[in-house]
């Protein structure tokens, strides 16, 4: 149970790292797994702030 939730957390941060930071942005990168590492890394350290920005910014701003 744990690990699934961990996943659905991980998941749930991407989401949100993408509303939150990259949301009408054009991002260039030189290797798309670079990208995916740092959006990875931020959804995994930032988690636990991004979400609710992101829920609430999904909310208030359509």
């Amino acid at each position: 149970m744990e690990k699934v939730l961990i996943i659905l957390y991980w998941a749930v941060g991407y989401w949100a790292v993408n509303k939150v930071l990259y949301e009408n942005k054009v991002v260039i990168y030189s290797s798309y797994s670079a990208l995916l590492i740092k959006k990875l890394s931020y959804a995994l350290f930032l988690g636990w702030i991004l979400i609710p920005i992101a829920i609430l910014k999904s909310i208030f701003f359509k």
